[in-house]
């Protein structure tokens, strides 16, 4: 692997992994209070276009990256959708 792939690679996994916690505590919590609805869904659909893209020019760093990058953003938008907020 060359340079620029392995610098692909790694900008993949940190922008990957900046999802996870948010996941991490929103299913734990089952809270989504302060989480935009508006947000999620443009990112899941940004997220869903660079996998395309990726897929359509068989670069594996975008689509490893936005596949999981994808789903995490689905399911936060899934609870935020879907969980009635917790009363003050």
């Amino acid at each position: 692997m060359d340079l620029i792939s392995t610098l692909g690679l790694a900008a993949a996994c940190f922008t990957t992994a900046a999802f996870v916690p948010q996941a991490y505590k929103t299913i734990k919590t089952k809270s989504t209070r302060g989480l935009s609805a508006g947000t999620y869904a443009l990112f899941f659909l940004g997220t869903m276009l660079w996998l395309v893209y990726g897929i359509y020019i068989k670069d594996l760093p975008i689509i490893l990256a936005n596949s999981i990058t994808a789903s995490l953003a689905a399911i936060i938008l899934y609870l935020i959708l879907t969980i009635k907020p917790k009363p003050d």
